[in-house]
This record gives structure tokens, sequence and C-alpha cells, in this order.
């Protein structure tokens, strides 16, 4: 059996919420982490403003998987594999 849970909104507060307190006071083991981030996320950490994120901009992306970096890191700091979802 799997359970899949939505632990919130970044890696750097729902998931660091869900993983040092629901997961202790519930007794529960996470086998790995899941991050999702959009392509417009990534556009919009890379500089572009909100208007323009429905086109192209292979740079701004590049520029945002700075922060999904960052994000990764984080999570690797629990001991947990990390999988990233592109939406």
């Amino acid at each position: 059996d799997y359970v899949i849970t939505e632990a919130g909104f970044g890696a750097d507060l729902g998931a660091e919420k869900f993983l040092d307190i629901k997961c202790r006071a519930a007794g529960l083991h996470p086998a790995a982490v899941v991050l999702v981030a959009t392509v417009r996320a990534l556009k919009s950490h890379g500089g572009v403003a909100k208007p323009d994120l429905s086109k192209p901009n292979a740079e701004a992306v590049k520029a945002g998987a700075v922060n999904l970096a960052r994000h990764i890191e984080n999570l690797q700091g629990f001991g947990l594999p990390v999988c990233v979802g592109i939406n």
C-alpha cells in the first residue's frame, strides 16, 4: 500500500512542517519526497513579469532553476530521496 500526502506550499515551509511535526507526532516514516515545480514558477523565479509568464523563455527557466535547486538542497537535509516533477 502507498499513501501520498500533499504537504503544502514550498519545500521551505510545507515540507518542513510535515516532516518535522506531523510525521513525528503520527509516527509516520516517509520513504521519499516528490517536489513539483511548474514552468511558470521557474520563469517567475527567473525574473519574468507575471503578464509574460505564458510566453516561451528558456533562459528564464534556467535562471529559475537556481531556486528549484535550493529547494532540493533543503529537502535533501531530511535524508530522503528527492524526485522532481516539472508541470
